[in-house]
């Protein structure tokens, strides 16, 4: 098994480019790669001539690259290998705006590739062909001990925070879920002494989890840190939040991301260690539930569901009854296969996409493009359960594309590294071995994860339910008035390059906004941080008619 205490181990007698090298010597590139672990990302030209591409298997580390004249170039950031002269792709534009990133391989910049997780690209001989090393394999146990997986999780767990721990002052983000509260327990199992740990509040009734921090920092006595954000930080840090990433990025978690990491670092702190990936590794999202209940309706009698049920719940009548208009939801819901029944409720899909975007923006892209994506990754896992799938689709879009770039580039911002303990190897290993009902027993929500825990974290963690750094923007932006101006002048701004439709951003800030700000306040803040990163890196981009 090549890990990464081999690389490391080769770091130490060698370069790292020779480690590489031999690591390539084994033989063709994809099964040497399949065989290594840890996060990496690395460029590595062979005695043939060729050049090998690599991220790892979750794209914790990333790389971009691009052919200009004949020869491959490469770098960690999509805009180091742009200039001035590189065109924004409108199609990746229409990504952010589906997906709240740009999913790769696309980037903002035609041209300028970005590696997927589990991704080797070769170039050779002037062709460049990019294609998956690794695609999880779910092969679950057949007749599990809870006794042996548990105290194997935990050793593996502790293994894990010990591995990311680099000598430096021990510390954690600390949000007071199951995942942060698991990795700060874990660091004084490691080290002997409490972590250094790091919450964020916010003044916002529904949003603000710091009694479950300060539970957790209670339990494992942790030198514990408080920062309560505020909206007069929003409108300071928004625009270097969104310059800061290599294209536009909007997932709203990332200012408060930042601001944990800063007062980390305030307290001179150079590492944290973030709890992300134990929702995705062993079921812990909300939708792996609701999506069990939706497959439920498949298992009715086809007689029952096409000559009964669909027909009365189809009925004029029926759709204006509160209670039975429940029951037609569910059956609309549960009539659209997977993955696309996930994006039902996709806020650009469900506020419309000719209402939203303008006609030349709209004659420019490929509408169809992200659901043929998603049901590609969708499909390309070995699994035999839905729960799997659904684990592996996230370790794609909610961890790859999604959360570790927040954290990791909250944290780059800031100034410090950041690990990711719970994506360790022998975790993930564990993941595709564990039993479906392991992860999702029912309706309860990663199941073997909160037993094994159950004697480790205090109970009122285990049983909360789940919400981390969620930032409460369009409520601030309905009542703070700088925080306001920042918005509209963003959206205005954003309204004249030819993207959205001005009539719809007059419409969104006037009416939808302050009559639901939790719901159309992620629409704001979207396009609020698209016109932001367009400020900071083409600010004269506008849509040729």
């Amino acid at each position: 098994m090549f890990d990464d205490a081999w690389i490391q181990q080769r770091h130490a007698a060698e370069s790292a480019s020779a480690a590489w090298q031999a690591l390539l010597a084994q033989g063709p590139a994809a099964p040497a790669l399949s065989r290594v672990t840890g996060d990496f990302a690395f460029a590595q030209t062979l005695g043939d001539g060729s050049t090998v591409l690599a991220v790892d298997r979750f794209a914790i580390q990333t790389l971009c690259y691009r052919v200009v004249d004949g020869q491959l170039c490469f770098a960690e950031r999509a805009d180091t290998l742009a200039d001035a002269r590189t065109p924004i792709d409108p199609q990746a534009i229409f990504d952010y705006l589906y997906f709240h990133a740009i999913p790769s391989p696309r980037t903002i910049y035609q041209g300028v590739m970005r590696l997927p997780p589990g991704h080797v690209a070769i170039f050779a001989a002037g062709r460049l062909t990019v294609a998956p090393y690794w695609t999880p394999r779910f092969e679950p146990i057949r007749s599990p001990s809870f006794k042996l997986l548990r105290d194997q999780f935990l050793a593996d767990a502790l293994q894990a925070v010990k591995h990311q721990l680099d000598g430096t002052r021990p510390a954690c983000f600390l949000s007071g879920g199951t995942d942060s509260s698991t990795v700060a327990g874990l660091i004084g199992q490691a080290t002997g002494q409490g972590a250094a740990s790091f919450s964020i509040g916010f003044e916002a009734e529904g949003y603000d989890e710091m009694a479950y921090a300060r539970l957790a920092a209670k339990h494992f006595k942790t030198e514990h840190h408080e920062y309560y954000v505020t909206p007069d930080d929003l409108v300071r840090s928004i625009p270097a939040v969104a310059a800061h990433h290599d294209q536009p990025f909007g997932n709203s978690s990332a200012l408060p991301a930042y601001y944990c990491a800063l007062k980390a670092r305030e307290a001179g702190v150079s590492r944290l260690l973030a709890g992300d990936g134990g929702d995705e590794l062993f079921g812990g999202n909300t939708r792996y539930a609701k999506q069990r209940l939706f497959g439920l309706y498949s298992l009715a009698p086809a007689s029952l569901r096409q000559g009964l049920m669909e027909p009365f719940f189809n009925l004029a009548s029926v759709s204006r009854m509160p209670l039975l208009k429940k029951g037609a939801s569910y059956i609309e819901q549960a009539r659209v296969p997977m993955p696309d029944r996930l994006q039902m409720y996709n806020l650009l899909l469900r506020l419309g996409l000719p209402q939203v975007l303008s006609p030349g923006f709209l004659a420019r892209i490929d509408a169809t493009a992200p659901a043929r994506q998603q049901t590609e990754v969708y499909a390309g896992p070995s699994a035999s359960s839905e729960i799997d799938r659904m684990l592996a689709f996230d370790w794609r879009y909610t961890l790859a594309e999604s959360d570790l770039p927040k954290v990791r580039s909250s944290a780059a911002l800031a100034g410090i590294s950041v690990g990711f303990p719970l994506l360790d190897a022998k975790l993930l290993e564990m993941s595709l071995r564990l039993p479906p009902d392991y992860k999702l027993r029912g309706l309860k929500l990663r199941w073997f994860f909160k037993q094994a825990l159950r004697d480790f974290l205090p109970q009122q963690i285990i049983t909360k339910k789940k919400q981390g750094f969620g930032l409460p923007f369009g409520l601030w932006a309905t009542r703070h008035g700088a925080l306001n101006a920042l918005a509209v002048d963003s959206l205005r701004s954003l309204s004249t390059r030819g993207i959205v439709r001005p009539e719809f951003t007059q419409t969104l800030l006037r009416d939808h906004l302050p009559s639901h700000p939790g719901y159309y306040g992620e629409m704001v803040w979207i396009l609020m941080m698209l016109e932001q990163w367009l400020r900071a890196h083409a600010p004269d981009y506008r849509l040729a008619d």
